[in-house]
C-alpha cells in the first residue's frame, strides 16, 4: 500500500519543484541534458539524433576515447577475466590486474603507492571522511567540486570554507584552528566550472606554515597540467608537495573510477578502514586494464598534451577576442558566461541547431547570474573545427546580446 502525503510535505515541495522547472524547458526547446549519444568519433565529433556534431563538452581532454590500444586492453581483459568481478577486493574481487593499475598509478603521480574505487565522488566522500572526524578541521575553496563538499560534511570535522582562491582567506582561516588540532585543507587542481587553476605555490606554503595536510583533487588536471600530463606538481615543479594525490579516471582517462596515491601507510589505512573500498566491488576488468593502458599512452604520446595546449589558446583567446567572457580560464574547460539562466538555455539551443554540442551550466550549480556554457577543447580538435564553433557561439551571442553586434 503506497503512502499518502500532504501536498505540502517539503519532500513533495521539491520533487514538484524541479520537474516543473523542466517541464518548463522541455517545452520552450531548451532542454538539452541527457541526451543519448548514438557514436562517438575519436572523442572531437558525436552522432545525436541521427546528426553529426562537433563535441565541445567532453572531459576527453587528450582525446583518448576509442584508442585503438585502449580497446583492445579492454578486451584482452574481458577475454582473461570476464566482464566483471565476484565481489569486494578486501575478500574475493581483487586482481592482479587492479594491483598492476595502482603501481601504474602510483609511478605516475611519483608516490609511495596508490588506491582506486569505482568512481571519483565516491572518492573524495571516502577519503575525506576516513581521514578526517569529529575535533578535526577541513578548509575548503568555496567552489570546491560537490564530492568534496559531501566528504567533508560527512567526515563530522569542522568544515570551513574560504573564498574562491584566496590566500589571505585561508590564512586567516587557520590561524583560528586551535593548537593540535588536525587540519586539512582540499582544494581542485582546476577548477571544473572556471577552469582556474589553484594558487598551488601558496596553498603548499601555508599548508606547511600551519601544519595542515593538504589534499589536491586532480581530476580536470591530469592530463592536462604538466608537461607530461602528470599534473600540478608537475605544472609548477613542486613534486612531493601533496599529501593525498587525489585524481579520476572517467575524464583525460577514458575508464571509470577515482584514485589516490600518496605515502604508502597511508594508502595502507585506507585500503583498510575506508567504507568505499570494503563494501563496494571491485572496478570491472576492462576498466581496469583500460585505465591503465591509457596512462602509458600518455607518456608514449607527449604530442597529445602539446596539441591540447595549442587548441586551448586558439579556443580561450579566439573567444575573447569575439568579445566573450571567459573568466580566469587557463585550461581546457572554457567557460562562455551568458548571465540568465535563460540565455545560456538559448545559446545552447542555438548551438546544437548548427551542430556544435556544448551545454549550459546554470544556478544552482553556479551563482545566479553567472550561467554559462561550460565549454570544452580537446586535443582531438582540429584548429578548423575550432574556428567553426566559435564562429557559431559568436552569432548565436550576437543574436542574444551578450556581446555586441
Amino acid at each position: 500500500m503506497t503512502a499518502k502525503f500532504d501536498k505540502s510535505d517539503a519532500v513533495i515541495r521539491r520533487i514538484q519543484a524541479m520537474n516543473d522547472r523542466v517541464r518548463y524547458l522541455k517545452g520552450e526547446g531548451l532542454y538539452y541534458y541527457n541526451l543519448p549519444i548514438e557514436e562517438l568519433h575519436g572523442g572531437a565529433r558525436v552522432v545525436v539524433g541521427g546528426r553529426e556534431m562537433g563535441m565541445y563538452a567532453s572531459y576527453s581532454y587528450l582525446g583518448l576515447v576509442g584508442h585503438p590500444r585502449i580497446n583492445q586492453a579492454a578486451k584482452a581483459a574481458i577475454d582473461q577475466y570476464g566482464s566483471g568481478t565476484h565481489g569486494v577486493r578486501t575478500l574475493a574481487g581483487s586482481l592482479k590486474l587492479h594491483n598492476e593499475l595502482e603501481e601504474t598509478i602510483a609511478e605516475f603521480k611519483k608516490a609511495e603507492a596508490a588506491i582506486t574505487y569505482t568512481s571519483g565522488y565516491v572518492t573524495n566522500l571516502t577519503v575525506i571522511s576516513t581521514l578526517m572526524g569529529r575535533g578535526d578541521y577541513v578548509l575548503s575553496d568555496k567552489i570546491n567540486h560537490a564530492s568534496i563538499v559531501d566528504g567533508c560534511m560527512m567526515s563530522g570535522a569542522k568544515f570551513r570554507r574560504f573564498r574562491h582562491n584566496d590566500m589571505e582567506a585561508l590564512e586567516r582561516q587557520l590561524e583560528k584552528i586551535p593548537a593540535g588540532a588536525s587540519k586539512l585543507v582540499v582544494a581542485d587542481a582546476v577548477f571544473s566550472m572556471d577552469g582556474d587553476i589553484i594558487d598551488f605555490p601558496r596553498i603548499v606554503a601555508l599548508c606547511q606554515k600551519f601544519g595542515a595536510w593538504l589534499m589536491i583533487d586532480e581530476a580536470h588536471s591530469l592530463g592536462v597540467l604538466g608537461k607530461t600530463g602528470r599534473g600540478i606538481e608537475e605544472h609548477f615543479d613542486m613534486w612531493g608537495s601533496i599529501d593525498i594525490k587525489m585524481g579520476t579516471l572517467s575524464k583525460t582517462i577514458p575508464s571509470v573510477g577515482g584514485y589516490v596515491a600518496g605515502k604508502a601507510d597511508m594508502i595502507s589505512y585506507l585500503r583498510h578502514a575506508s567504507r568505499a573500498y570494503i563494501f563496494s566491488a571491485a572496478l570491472p576488468p576492462a576498466q581496469a586494464a583500460a585505465a591503465k593502458e591509457a596512462f602509458n599512452i600518455i607518456l608514449e604520446e607527449p604530442w597529445r598534451i602539446e596539441k591540447l595546449n595549442a587548441n586551448t589558446q586558439q579556443f580561450i583567446h579566439g573567444l575573447k577576442e569575439r568579445g566573450f567572457d571567459t573568466m580566469l580560464t587557463e585550461t581546457a574547460i572554457v567557460p562562455v558566461l551568458c548571465g540568465e539562466d535563460d540565455t545560456a538555455f538559448a545559446m545552447t539551443r542555438a548551438a546544437h541547431q548548427h551542430d556544435v554540442f556544448v551545454l549550459p551550466v546554470v544556478s544552482p550549480a553556479v551563482p545566479v547570474g553567472l550561467a554559462r556554457l561550460r565549454a570544452t577543447v580537446l586535443a582531438a580538435h582540429e584548429p578548423h573545427e575550432i574556428e567553426y564553433a566559435m564562429d557559431t557561439i559568436e552569432a548565436a551571442g550576437r543574436d542574444l546580446g551578450i556581446i555586441q553586434a
